[in-house]
C-alpha cells in the first residue's frame, strides 16, 4: 500500500522553521523514555507521559505546519511564545493525518495557554509502548514507507501487536547534511506482546 503522509510544501515550511526556530539543534528538548530492548533493527521503548499540540493534516499541506508555529510562536490566549522542541509528528497513511509538536516538559495542561486557533487542540499523551525503527537521510515518501514497511515485518515476525497508525518523526535543522540526519518511524505497541511477556488468565 503506497502511503503518502507529506508534501514538498509542508518539508520546506517545517525546515524554514526549524532554521528560525533551531539555531543549536542539540539544545533543543526531545521527549523522555526508556530503551526496554531491541527486537532486530526496532528499538522498544517506553515513553514519559507528554503533552501534544495537535493539528488534523487530511490534506498533507503545509498549513497544519503552520498552525502549530503560530501557536508556539504567541498564537494563543496569553500570547505566549513556547519553546519549540523536537521532533515534529506527522502521522502516516489514513486518511485521519495529523500534526503534533510536543509541549516543553516544564508546562502541565493548566499551565498551557488556550490556542487562538480552534483547529489547534491540546492533549495529553499517557504513557506508552513504541516500537521504532532510526534512519538517516532526507525522509522523503518514498523512505519512510519503506522504513515502516521493515518495521512493521519485525513486529508481524514477532507477533508483536500494533495499536496505532504508524508516525514520521523528524529532528533536525535544514542545513544537516543528509547523512546526519535523524528521523524516525514509530508505532504504538502493545506491551503485553511483547516476546517474552506472559499474559495472565482470569
Amino acid at each position: 500500500m503506497h502511503m503518502t503522509y507529506s508534501t514538498p510544501l509542508n518539508r520546506w515550511l517545517f525546515l524554514s522553521l526549524l532554521l528560525v526556530l533551531a539555531p543549536v539543534a542539540n539544545s533543543t528538548e526531545e521527549p523522555k523514555f526508556e530503551l526496554l530492548t531491541k527486537v532486530g533493527t526496532v528499538e522498544i521503548r517506553q515513553y514519559a507521559p507528554t503533552i501534544q499540540a495537535v493539528t488534523a493534516t487530511p490534506d498533507r499541506s503545509g498549513g497544519g505546519f503552520r498552525r502549530l508555529a503560530g501557536y508556539i510562536f504567541g498564537g494563543n490566549e496569553s500570547d505566549q511564545s513556547i519553546a519549540m522542541t523536537a521532533p515534529v509528528q506527522e502521522t502516516m497513511g489514513s486518511a485521519n493525518g495529523e500534526m503534533a509538536f510536543t509541549m516543553p516538559s516544564e508546562y502541565s495542561m493548566d499551565d498551557l495557554p488556550d490556542p487562538k486557533d480552534e483547529n489547534v487542540t491540546l492533549r495529553p499523551v499517557p504513557e506508552r509502548t513504541m516500537a521504532v525503527m532510526v534512519f538517516s537521510g532526507r525522509a522523503n515518501d518514498a523512505k519512510a514507507e519503506k522504513k515502516w514497511v521493515e518495521l512493521e515485518a519485525i513486529l508481524n515476525d514477532e507477533s508483536i501487536t500494533t495499536v496505532s497508525d504508524p508516525m514520521l518523526n523528524q529532528y533536525n535543522p535544514p542545513w544537516t547534511l543528509p547523512f546526519l540526519r535523524r528521523n524516525e518511524v514509530m508505532v504504538e505497541i502493545a506491551a503485553s506482546s511483547l516476546p517474552g511477556t506472559e499474559v495472565g488468565t482470569d
